[in-house]
């Protein structure tokens, strides 16, 4: 019996030392000054880029392509067969209404015109003449010195030299409408093309390219082509005069702006689209015939709410941005309507004033702590 005892004896005595120790091992996790204890961190707020969802009148346009084109252009040819002797312009230079272009050569037509006026002047004495022989004859058949057919005759005379000078100045007038096809004018004002011809060559009605091109410059057309459920509206807007159109020449910037002067009557069946045309003043002859612009239809301008577009995010249930309430992005679903120069207009979800997280976005959440620094110019 004495060995048992021995023996629970022992078996007590190592419990104790055991619990002796793991009490000392874990002490310092227990106490206050333990060189073990471990607080456990406070997340860090994500710093993120805002910008504020504005409220503004916004336009409501439509890119598109177009060319520009003169309202008019004028291919000059010769109206005669005959020489050039002058040329009165610098090719590619301005001119204006009236100025003298080319003079032809003329000394064909005025030996007609000189011989011409010799009928004209021979059938005046002749119709003289032919008056005399009437009041003589008027004369002697008073008296009876002469007969009836005398004095018909002379009348007859009469009526015959007034045709003939009627005859004669209508040759003459010809002539001399003849006569100022030899100094050809600028019909229009404008720029000139080059010359085709020099001093010295010969041309004729039936000469297929012109001596020279006349484009008017301002002002000038721009035509391009809107998508067809644009019209309807297009076409309210122009009534009221709010439509306006911009075009852009690509790679330069500068710009210049007009109205619409008219739209096609009909839409194409394959592509559904309608031509449109705009009506530049170009006073400074930024537009140049033949170009290709970029331009911009607005249509009408109305109040909407924008914000960045590289602020919208997409999911599969739709749109959203993260707005920022209270130090924490918060998810907010937003409706997308359309963009407008890096700008999203929003149909609904935003009132306008909220802050809105553009940049930083891969790293938030709902709820996600955020710590906001304004966007940078220009971004």
């Amino acid at each position: 019996m004495a060995s048992g005892f021995l023996k629970r004896r022992g078996l007590l005595i190592l419990g104790v030392c055991a619990v002796a120790i793991a009490a000392y091992a874990t002490r310092g996790m227990w106490s206050g000054s333990g060189t073990t204890a471990q607080v456990a961190p406070r997340p860090q707020a994500v710093s993120v880029e805002v910008a504020k969802a504005e409220k503004k009148p916004v336009p409501v346009d439509v890119d598109s392509i177009g060319a520009v084109t003169p309202i008019s252009s004028v291919a000059l040819k010769s109206r005669l067969e005959t020489t050039i002797v002058a040329v009165h312009f610098e090719d590619g230079a301005r001119v204006k209404e009236g100025d003298p272009l080319f003079t032809l050569d003329s000394r064909q037509i005025d030996a007609q015109i000189a011989q011409a006026e010799g009928n004209l002047a021979r059938s005046k004495s002749q119709l003289v003449a032919a008056e005399r022989d009437v009041r003589r004859f008027n004369e002697l058949i008073g008296k009876g010195a002469t007969t009836q057919v005398s004095v018909d005759n002379a009348k007859t005379a009469v009526d015959t030299a007034t045709a003939t000078i009627q005859a004669d100045q209508a040759i003459l007038d010809n002539l001399k409408v003849q006569k100022s096809y030899t100094n050809i004018t600028a019909p229009i004002s404008g720029r000139i093309s080059a010359a085709t011809v020099k001093v010295g060559n010969f041309v004729r009605p039936a000469d297929t390219s012109p001596l020279a091109t006349i484009n008017q410059m301002a002002p000038v057309y721009v035509t391009f082509a809107i998508p067809q459920r644009v019209l309807s509206d297009l076409r309210d807007a122009m009534k009221t005069g709010q439509s306006s159109v911009t075009a852009t020449i690509p790679g330069n910037g500068k710009s210049e702006t007009g109205t619409i002067a008219m739209v096609e009557n009909t839409v194409d069946a394959t592509t559904g689209m309608v031509t449109v045309r705009g009506i530049m003043g170009n006073e400074s002859e930024l537009l140049w015939p033949g170009i290709l612009v970029n331009t911009r239809l607005t249509v009408r301008t109305e109040e909407a709410v924008i914000v960045p577009s590289v602020g919208v995010q997409r999911s599969q249930t739709g749109n959203f941005v993260f707005v920022v309430r209270d130090g924490k992005a918060q998810v907010q679903p937003v409706t997308i309507s359309r963009t407008f120069q890096g700008f999203s207009v929003v149909d609904s979800g935003l009132q306008g004033g909220e802050d809105i997280v553009v940049d930083g976005q891969l790293l938030l959440s709902n709820g996600t702590a955020v710590e906001p620094r304004s966007r940078k110019a220009g971004a």
